[in-house]
């Protein structure tokens, strides 16, 4: 399964692109679509052709890692909610997340209510993150419309 539109549009809107690198609200060097790592740092810059590539490889990956760790049936939309969950946290926070078990034990109303759990950033509530969680936790439980 790959990430639909409507959860590219929902991560998109959360990340936003930026070309030259800054530091997000856990003091991380990221840059493009919220690309991180050992590479990133001050004054790092890249193309929007260079963030738009790493978007898409970083969505493949984790889309790859979700599918993986998931065992629980999920439509669409539950399936993009894991995935912008898992790229914003990482797929190993995902893969350890009470989320991801109570979702394998299809217990999904349990599952639902774990993401407004993840809104902290170094033991302070985010406004910001508050407001993706709810946003992935609104889409996992938006039904898929037929076309």
């Amino acid at each position: 399964m790959n990430m639909g539109p409507g959860g590219i549009a929902l991560l998109k809107g959360f990340e936003s692109c930026r070309l030259t690198a800054y530091q997000d609200g856990g003091g991380v060097w990221t840059i493009g679509w919220g690309q991180t790592g050992p590479a990133i740092v001050e004054g790092s810059t890249c193309t929007q052709d260079q963030a738009d590539e790493w978007l898409a490889q970083g969505l493949q990956a984790i889309s790859a890692a979700v599918t993986g760790y998931v065992t629980a049936p999920v439509n669409q939309n539950q399936f993009d909610a894991l995935v912008d969950f898992a790229y914003n946290l990482g797929t190993d926070t995902f893969k350890g997340s009470t989320l991801l078990k109570y979702l394998n034990l299809q217990k999904y109303q349990l599952a639902d209510s774990e993401f407004l759990k993840w809104n902290h950033i170094g033991g302070v509530i985010s406004a910001g993150l508050t407001r993706r969680r709810q946003a992935e936790r609104a889409l996992f439980l938006s039904p898929v419309e037929s076309a």
